[in-house]
């Protein structure tokens, strides 16, 4: 079984910064592309950042400045830097990644989401 819990998030001042983590638990042989994902009321969940396993990157235009992802692959952790977070940075954000369990001879590759946290961005 499969896990992962996100920490991080909380309330802040316009302008201000946090950084969000994700782990990955459970019986895993490998993790490929890691994101995080965000859902404010109303709207649906949209892409904010992945990273491949090699570390190629990409970011909503939204976010592209203000937030940088990044990744510790020996402890199955991919991080949200957010910077200068204005008000529309608000949501609860959800870690996602795609996960391979198994051995060897005969591997299944699934997607897995975090139960997500909230960031809300005050003026």
């Amino acid at each position: 079984q499969v896990q992962l819990v996100e920490s991080g998030g909380g309330s802040v001042q316009a302008g201000g910064s946090l950084r969000l983590s994700c782990v990955a638990s459970g019986s895993i042989f490998t993790v490929n592309a890691m994101s995080w994902y965000r859902q404010s009321i109303g709207k649906q969940r949209q892409l904010v950042a992945r990273i491949t396993s090699s570390g190629s990157t990409t970011y909503a235009d939204s976010v592209k400045g203000r937030f940088t992802i990044s990744r510790d692959n020996a402890k199955n952790t991919v991080f949200l830097q957010m910077d200068s977070l204005n008000l529309e940075d608000t949501a609860v954000y959800y870690c996602n990644a795609y996960i391979y369990t198994g051995t060897l001879s005969e591997l299944h590759e699934n997607g897995y989401w975090g139960q997500g946290t909230q960031v809300t961005v005050s003026s």
